[in-house]
């Protein structure tokens, strides 16, 4: 089994980190601090041990969850696809695991965005989870599907048109099969979706409990681990800068509260820690491969 594969459990629930590949992106600062101040983000970079005027790539996983409750198998999103030529391995990776593609039965969709839903279709136009049902927030499916407005965005153009043509390609084939949620709700049993909108409008975050423990996936909600340190340090891709802000600190005061189990999607692998509370602001304390799981 490949190393970047990582099994855990939730209670009685069996969890399998998958990852579609990494994508480095550039000038990580502007990117994930788009609205900090630049004495301010190196202060914090230096604080963490990386020289502002070196870090020039940040490296990210895209991980997906398969979460076996032991009478569902759910997959949470579906990778990046062709995005780039480290993207697209989801697919294979999943048989790795001893996962097939026809053996899973809900693919929840967190949100539009291409590193989230490019693995939906497969390269010859089928659909990679020919069985499953999928869910999705009926505002992100909208906004996604009826000429989407990203204007506003601080990116370069040719990143817009990525996300234009992923949302494009990859979500009308779901039409017809896609459960548009419109509130919170258990979507199997003990799987709740959890509202968490402003890096995108309909933005999904989840909580997996089984037999008293709980995983709570953040998903989007932070994008690096400075995010917890200063919740209001929006990313260049946050769509409502105030709504995500809000979002953050709903979410990291639950898991804090909570003392939950927590996965982030962009973090270092496997991207599982956990949250405390400190001053204005929480700090992440990532597990390492084999503390929790295999």
């Amino acid at each position: 089994m490949s190393a970047s594969i990582h099994r855990f459990s939730v209670g009685k629930f069996t969890c399998t980190i998958v990852p579609d590949g990494t994508f480095a992106y550039e000038h990580p600062a502007a990117v994930f601090f788009a609205n900090a101040p630049a004495d301010a983000v190196d202060g914090a970079l230096r604080a963490h041990a990386i020289d502002p005027a070196a870090w020039h790539h940040y490296v990210s996983p895209y991980p997906s969850l398969v979460v076996d409750t032991g009478t569902a198998r759910v997959l949470v999103d579906t990778g990046a696809g062709n995005l780039a030529p480290t993207t697209g391995q989801l697919l294979p990776n999943l048989r790795a695991a001893g996962i097939e593609p026809e053996s899973i039965d809900i693919v929840v969709i967190t949100h539009g965005h291409a590193d989230h839903n490019g693995g939906n279709v497969t390269a010859d136009g089928k659909l990679a989870f020919p069985r499953a049902s999928f869910v999705m927030w009926r505002a992100e499916w909208e906004f996604w599907t009826k000429e989407p407005d990203l204007s506003s965005l601080p990116v370069p153009d040719f990143i817009r048109q990525a996300l234009l043509a992923s949302a494009a390609h990859n979500l009308p084939p779901l039409a017809g099969r896609v459960e548009l949620l419109v509130e919170e709700c258990e979507i199997v049993p003990g799987i709740h979706a959890i509202a968490a909108p402003g890096h995108t409008p309909g933005h999904m975050a989840l909580s997996i409990s089984s037999a008293g423990e709980q995983l709570l996936h953040l998903v989007d909600t932070v994008l690096h681990p400075l995010h917890m340190e200063h919740p209001e340090w929006v990313s260049a891709v946050d769509l409502l800068p105030e709504q995500t802000v809000a979002a953050r600190h709903k979410l990291l005061a639950r898991a804090a509260e909570e003392q939950a189990l927590v996965m982030v999607y962009h973090f270092p692998a496997p991207g599982l820690g956990t949250v405390r509370a400190v001053n204005d602001g929480w700090t992440w304390n990532a597990l390492k491969e084999g503390e929790h799981g295999r």
